[in-house]
């Protein structure tokens, strides 16, 4: 692909849209229809609090394996290639999850469903900002996050339209299974196929991430300005409606609406971030200014005197937008590697970000616990203090990205 085409509106720009709205659809339609599922599996209480987490822990751990794999396979075989494969994998795992009727094949479903939803994400976004030239790659990567950021909220609002958890996850995988059909054609980037013609250069070898010191800094301070995000996604919005008990809020808190208004916000800070960073010409000074606002609505959200569901469902937005920078961050960590090692990060460091989940979960599990803190508010806050900060001191430890040419080797 040239760089002179019309690339908003290229294959490749619309394909990884297409693939990352089918993506994030299945990936919080779990959010949406856990406590429908789950009680139909004959769960309730805390019961079905915890397994809601431990399912969720199946999917990020089902995310970080998968993030790997397909980053690997980006850099050897292709960006084009791990991108259907990822959507593939994601589509039969979000199908077969329509037939579980334990919690253990549930888990089972949700981890191999992490398996194909972790590389699509990476792929997507190499191949957009490889194929556009480096004035506009931020805008490309902005409209690609927040088109696939739509599914989720197309994701939230199933829960108006079809009553049967079961046909939703059918829907879901479906949808995937019809963009695989359709088989756009999209041509990896010239930059992969001058790097292909190079026997000489190794290609998506995880381990050159981690045995050198450089890019495993690299790595791991792209990875941290992202856990955020997902603390947003797992914790405050996910146990939204447990958190509106905490708080004494009239009323329950939809898990559905949660998902819609979060994911409405995050659709809104995605495109707000992604233009603020071409304004400041800047990757960093963007994710910073939007880390400092997400620190200030997670203080609001935990500790103000709420009383109405209206305002739970305002501040959960607001959280969205603020932690809505997700295209800057996949865009930034893309743009930290050559060409030879670029898939393999862009796909590693979101799946890490989602394995994080894991330990910030289990920590504000026993935090929480009567043992501890007894309190789910003080819980949610300790772990929010420690990704906010962890986020905030590793964008300092990069360099800004935005001006940088993508034709480069990792050596």
């Amino acid at each position: 692909m040239k760089n002179n085409t019309t690339p908003f509106f290229s294959a490749a720009v619309i394909v990884s849209a297409l693939g990352y709205f089918v993506d994030a659809f299945d990936l919080l339609l779990f959010g949406v229809v856990r406590v429908k599922s789950l009680t139909e599996l004959g769960l309730s209480g805390q019961a079905l609090t915890d397994a809601s987490i431990a399912l969720q822990n199946w999917q990020m751990a089902g995310l970080f394996a998968g993030g790997i794999g397909a980053g690997i396979l980006g850099d050897k075989l292709g960006r084009v290639k791990a991108l259907y494969y990822s959507i593939a994998l994601y589509s039969l795992g979000t199908i077969l999850n329509g037939f579980v009727h334990s919690v253990e094949m549930y888990a089972v479903c949700r981890f191999l469903a992490g398996v194909g939803l972790a590389g699509e994400l990476g792929a997507g976004i190499t191949l957009v900002a490889e194929s556009m030239p480096k004035e506009k790659r931020g805008l490309g990567t902005t409209m690609v996050a927040s088109f696939g950021m739509s599914g989720a909220l197309a994701a939230g609002c199933m829960g108006w339209f079809v009553s049967d958890w079961r046909l939703a996850y059918f829907i879901g995988g479906g949808m995937g299974l019809v963009l695989l059909i359709l088989r756009l054609r999209v041509a990896d980037s010239e930059i992969f196929h001058r790097l292909r013609s190079r026997p000489d250069v190794k290609r998506g070898h995880i381990m050159d991430l981690i045995t050198n010191r450089n890019r495993f800094s690299r790595l791991i301070n792209s990875t941290l300005l992202g856990v955020t995000t997902w603390y947003g996604v797992g914790i405050l919005m996910l146990l939204a409606p447990e958190f509106g008990v905490s708080k004494g809020i009239a009323g329950p808190v939809s898990p559905a609406l949660s998902v819609v208004w979060f994911h409405a916000g995050m659709v809104s800070g995605d495109v707000a971030s992604g233009l603020l960073s071409q304004y400041m010409r800047s990757r960093l000074k963007a994710m910073r200014l939007f880390l400092i606002l997400q620190a200030v609505l997670v203080g609001i959200y935990l500790y103000a005197p709420l009383q109405l569901v209206w305002q739970m469902y305002l501040l959960i937005a607001l959280l969205g937008f603020a932690g809505g920078f997700w295209a800057v961050f996949i865009t930034n960590a893309t743009e930290q590697f050559g060409s030879n090692l670029r898939a393999t990060a862009a796909s590693a460091v979101p799946s890490i970000v989602r394995l994080s989940f894991v330990p910030m979960a289990l920590s504000f599990q026993w935090l929480k616990s009567p043992q501890v803190m007894n309190s789910t508010l003080h819980a949610a806050a300790v772990v929010g203090i420690v990704c906010l900060s962890l986020a905030f001191l590793s964008s300092f430890r990069l360099e800004e990205t935005f001006e940088r040419d993508m034709d480069y080797l990792e050596h």
